[in-house]
């Protein structure tokens, strides 16, 4: 009962928070960042989707790093006052962990609570980096306008009917066609940031692993991501998606059947580093994508994206307590399936509609 009092006047409504800054905020960072690079291609006489994957891919390098530097800094400051982790019987370890097992079962893992200086000074680090990166934002940034051509009337009626234009964007059948795919991106970081660090790493190794297996995925991720986005010039965004779809199949069917152990302490962060390269993929491509289908619609698209991508990750979130390990991953790998499936269908689209353009970016 305290636990849920807590969660109720304190985490719900930082989510919530969160939530609502947080769709401002990457619709407008998509916007930016696609005519940014759709500016400069002009300038320089390059490829539109070349430049605007590779500013993607810039931006998930710095982004994807987050994961580095946050994990790090909560490791280094936890790691002052050491908490032990007791697990008596690995068997419940890995795809056959279910949340009965979870309490007063063998497989129970009993962990100390942090003491609350720790948790301060954490939040105060933190704190103190979310200032700061407001503050950069705000004097270095220079401004886009938005608006060039319109007159001050168009630019209200925008602002007053923007909200509906996220609804109106999936009247077109190419923006439903990529919601499974969206949504996949949520379904893939939920359950490694949920279920992967609690039934593999913290029942297997401790909970005091789970930040350092986290820098692993941050780390490589936010490389990969500066890759995709150059490597797409040379190779075809559709090349690049068939080889996160298939990284992060293989993922999944070995996860079904791996049986975690201590003893095999590599293979820990060997998944995080392998998943981060579909991660950073989709992330950098799709985004990417968005931006150029819709190009007439950059905001209520990208709108989209991030809706159905945080859709996947409360979906993944709510149904964490209730279902066993291996059902999730059967559930991840139905909406990878599903999802590259409607994006090859987009891309068939475009390659009826635009022939000429889909070339292009396939790197012919």
């Amino acid at each position: 009962m305290e636990v849920f009092r807590i969660c109720r006047y304190t985490l719900i409504p930082a989510a919530i928070i969160l939530g609502i800054g947080g769709g401002p905020y990457w619709a407008s960072k998509c916007t930016y960042l696609t005519l940014s690079g759709i500016r400069y291609a002009e300038k320089k006489g390059k490829d539109k989707i070349d430049v605007v994957n590779l500013y993607f891919g810039i931006f998930f390098l710095v982004y994807q790093s987050s994961g580095v530097w946050g994990n790090l800094i909560s490791s280094l400051i936890f790691s002052q006052r050491p908490i032990n982790g007791t697990v008596f019987n690995y068997t419940y370890c890995g795809a056959g962990n279910c949340p009965d097992m979870t309490i007063g079962s063998l497989n129970s893992t009993e962990t100390a609570r942090p003491s609350t200086d720790l948790i301060y000074i954490l939040m105060g680090v933190y704190t103190g980096c979310g200032v700061l990166a407001v503050l950069i934002v705000a004097l270095f940034l220079d401004q886009i306008n938005l608006t060039e051509g319109h007159e001050k009337e168009d630019k209200k009626l925008t602002m007053c009917m923007s909200f509906m234009a996220t609804f109106r964007q999936l009247k077109d059948k190419r923006q439903c066609l990529l919601i499974p795919l969206t949504m996949f991106s949520g379904f893939q970081q939920g359950f490694l940031s949920s279920d992967y660090t609690k039934s593999y790493v913290t029942c297997a190794l401790g909970i005091q692993f789970v930040g350092y297996v986290m820098i692993c995925f941050g780390a490589t991720n936010s490389i990969l991501s500066m890759l995709a986005g150059k490597l797409s010039e040379y190779t075809g965004r559709v090349a690049m998606f068939v080889l996160a779809a298939v990284t992060s199949a293989s993922c999944i069917i070995a996860l079904l059947l791996w049986k975690p152990h201590p003893d095999q302490f590599a293979v820990f962060f060997i998944f995080p580093a392998l998943w981060s390269m579909s991660d950073a993929i989709c992330q950098t491509l799709l985004g990417a994508l968005y931006g150029v289908l819709f190009a007439e619609h950059k905001e209520a698209a990208f709108a989209n994206y991030r809706l159905w991508e945080s859709m996947g990750f409360v979906i993944s979130f709510a149904y964490s307590s209730f279902l066993c390990v291996y059902i999730k991953l059967y559930i991840v790998l139905s909406v990878l399936a599903l999802g590259i499936t409607l994006y090859g269908i987009v891309e068939f689209i475009e390659s009826r509609t635009r022939p000429v353009t889909l070339t292009e970016n396939q790197g012919n």
